[in-house]
This record gives C-alpha cells, sequence and structure tokens, in this order.
C-alpha cells in the first residue's frame, strides 16, 4: 500500500508525502507519534497509456464544469484518483460511444409534448395513486412538538419493514453508535424524534416507487445515487452551524424524486432527454429542459405540495439546482454541492452525464476550503453499502 494524501502529525507537522510506500517500519513510527489511521490506496503501476486514457475518459464529463473554479480542480482530481483506483483494480472504462438505448416502443406518455404542464403530470400521478399510510402518520408526528419518543417509536413500529430498515441505518456507520440500538424508541432518544421522523418520512417515500419502467432506470442504481447524495450532504451539513443532518440525508435522498414521476409520464420523453445529454455532453437537467421545457425540480414542486411535505426539506429538493434563487440558499446549496460531488464519484462506477457545474456563489454559502472535498468522498465512500444494504 501507499500513502493516498500528504499525511501530517497531531501537531501539523509533514510526516509523510502522498505516495510514500509504506512497510511495518511505517506502522511503528506512525503509531508512536499518535497517528493511528492513514489513508492508503494499492500501489498498482498504471502505465502512461493507461493514464491518458483515464483522463481523457474524466475531463469529458467536465467539458461543462468551469475549469479555473478551484473546488472544481478539486473535483476533477478525485474523480481521476477514483477512476485510476478502480482501473488497477480491473475496471474497463467504458465506451460511451457505443452505449445504446433501450427500447421503448412499448410504453407510452401520457402527455404529448408541449401539452402536460408540471402541475396537470403531477395531478394525474396522485389521482392514479396513494401514498403509504405510514408515511401520513409520520408526517402528524413531525407536526406535534410534544410527541414523546415513545409515540414515534409506536407510529414507527406499525410498519415492520420501515423499522428495521431505521435499526439498520442507526447501527451502520452512518451514525457509527458504539454500541447496538435494539429498539426504535431507543433510537428515538439518541439520534432526536424529529430527526428520526424525518428519516422515516424519506424511508417511507422510496416505496412509493415501485412501477417505474425498468427499461428507463435501473432503481438500484437511482437510489444508489440518491443515498450517495444523501450521506454526502449529511456530512457537509455538520459543517455548517445549526443545520439538522438528518434532514440533509432526507433531502439529499428525494433530490431526485421528480425525476422518477417524469419516467413513469413521459416515458419517451425522458429517453429523448437522456439521449439529448450523452450525445451533447451536457447536464441531464439541462437535456430535460431542452427536450421537455421543464426540468425534474419543475416536478418535485407540485408533488412534494401534494404530499404536505415539509417545506424546509422541499426547498432544499426544489432548489438544488437553482439555490442562489431562493431567499435564505445555504439548505439548496448543500444539497446542489453534494448532488455535483456524488456525479463526480460515480464516474468511478461508470459516468452517464455530464457534470453539473458548481455554482460559485452556492459553494460560497458553505465557507468551506476546497480541500475538505477529499475527505467528504473518502467518508462517504466507506458508508455508502452498509446503507445499501440497510434499504435494499
Amino acid at each position: 500500500m501507499v500513502l493516498a494524501t500528504d499525511l501530517k502529525g497531531p501537531d501539523g507537522r509533514l510526516l509523510f508525502k502522498s505516495g510514500t510506500p509504506l512497510s511495518s517500519r511505517h506502522a511503528t513510527l506512525l503509531a508512536r507519534v499518535g497517528v493511528e489511521e492513514v489513508d492508503v490506496r494499492e500501489d498498482t503501476a498504471l502505465t502512461a497509456e493507461q493514464l491518458r486514457e483515464i483522463e481523457d475518459y474524466v475531463r469529458d464529463f467536465f467539458l461543462y464544469a468551469n475549469p479555473d473554479f478551484e473546488p472544481t480542480i478539486a473535483m476533477f482530481h478525485i474523480a481521476l484518483d477514483q477512476v485510476a483506483e478502480a482501473v488497477a483494480e480491473g475496471w474497463v472504462l467504458p465506451d460511451l460511444s457505443r452505449r445504446r438505448a433501450v427500447s421503448v416502443e412499448h410504453l407510452e406518455d401520457i402527455f404529448l409534448t408541449g401539452m402536460g404542464t408540471p402541475e396537470t403530470i403531477v395531478k394525474h400521478e396522485s389521482e392514479l395513486a396513494s401514498f403509504p399510510d405510514i408515511y401520513f402518520r409520520i408526517r402528524e408526528v413531525l407536526a406535534d412538538e410534544r410527541a414523546s419518543a415513545d409515540a414515534i417509536a409506536r407510529v414507527v413500529g406499525t410498519d415492520v419493514s420501515l423499522a428495521a430498515k431505521l435499526l439498520k441505518l442507526v447501527n451502520s456507520p452512518f451514525y457509527g453508535f458504539p454500541q447496538e440500538i435494539d429498539s426504535v424508541s431507543r433510537a428515538v432518544a439518541l439520534v432526536g424524534h424529529r430527526e428520526l421522523s424525518t428519516l422515516a418520512l424519506g424511508i417511507s417515500a422510496i416505496n412509493y416507487f415501485r412501477d417505474i419502467p425498468p427499461e428507463l432506470v435501473d432503481m438500484r442504481g437511482f437510489w444508489r445515487h440518491s443515498i450517495t447524495c444523501g450521506v454526502i450532504a449529511k456530512i457537509l451539513a455538520e459543517t455548517q452551524t445549526g443545520l439538522s443532518s438528518e434532514r440533509f440525508f432526507t433531502a439529499g435522498l428525494l433530490h431526485d424524486v421528480g425525476r422518477l414521476i417524469l419516467f413513469k409520464k413521459l416515458p419517451y420523453a425522458s429517453t429523448e432527454a437522456m439521449l439529448f445529454a450523452r450525445e451533447n455532453a451536457i447536464p441531464l437537467v439541462e437535456a430535460e429542459r431542452e427536450i421537455m421545457g421543464f426540468c425534474h425540480t419543475d416536478i418535485s414542486k407540485p408533488l412534494l405540495a401534494s404530499w404536505k411535505f415539509p417545506e424546509t426539506l422541499s426547498n432544499m429538493v426544489n432548489h438544488h439546482h437553482d439555490p442562489m434563487t431562493f431567499p435564505n440558499p445555504l439548505g439548496p446549496s448543500v444539497i446542489h454541492v453534494a448532488d455535483t460531488l456524488t456525479n463526480v464519484v460515480e464516474l468511478a462506477q461508470g459516468g452517464m452525464y455530464a457534470v453539473p457545474p458548481l455554482d460559485e456563489a452556492a459553494w460560497e454559502q458553505l465557507g468551506l476550503d476546497p480541500s475538505i472535498l477529499r475527505g467528504v468522498a473518502e467518508s462517504c465512500r466507506k458508508q455508502i453499502e452498509a446503507i445499501m444494504e440497510a434499504f435494499f
């Protein structure tokens, strides 16, 4: 193994440079100076040709981003390193030019292009499908400031599947509690009733989307993207003062929920938008606007309103692509940055669309140094598998 990042001691002094090959001698030395943990990667040499191919692959996804913005540069190098690591472990770079669209001839758009507004599309959906009862019971608990931990536990406990997922989540690295949490009431006491209710709200919403055409989207992949965004949003929220990080996980989890309605109601138009995005190397959100005249956040606005979703959560979801248009942009800015970084880290698994440009004013809202992004990406990677197992 070699060091993946520069290593500094507890006093801030540089001990070893990134790329230093590690041996048992290093382990002994580091223990002596109080260093318990380091970031490492396998010392697998890549050829110059492989490195060029990796850079070309990553660069194609950043054509829409500002190459002179420091956080974008940091994200570019994160993508380079993660893709290189994947290739060193045997992953083969996909040939994006050979990706073909699946057939959707047997699917029909509910509305012809230009005839359906986001409001009419959502109205049609809400009239046909009912939301899980547990969702509304949890929402009532959220609205009751006097609700006790036991009362919340009783509501969540009426849905065995939901309770099991919550307990798996609370016992995962996402929280890192030293002892196992074996009851919902105990989880409420440790996490907080509003926080756990918010998590339950997000998890119950997932169960609503069971009939998405599999030709259009791999739902496990879709929720992996969403969970990754939620984890990154939670980590970023923890760097800010006065923010409930669990709410940001839920907002990240549901940030693309409008896209699922588009898949259900406008499968043809959705396919056309996906093809347009790939062929023109632009973010999918821009392709949606070009093809349909609106995007998935225009759908999420009336959708979350019809669900009577908590306003603070709705605003983060609805404005994550235009955070600075919202009067209080910090929350949407966190989701915006998290979504952008999520697209970046997914390049090492086979990216589909260009990385959306990072809004510079939104980044400034967080007041962070770009160097933090690498640690966020690494921390996220350690948590995703456990959360995927909890949810699926």
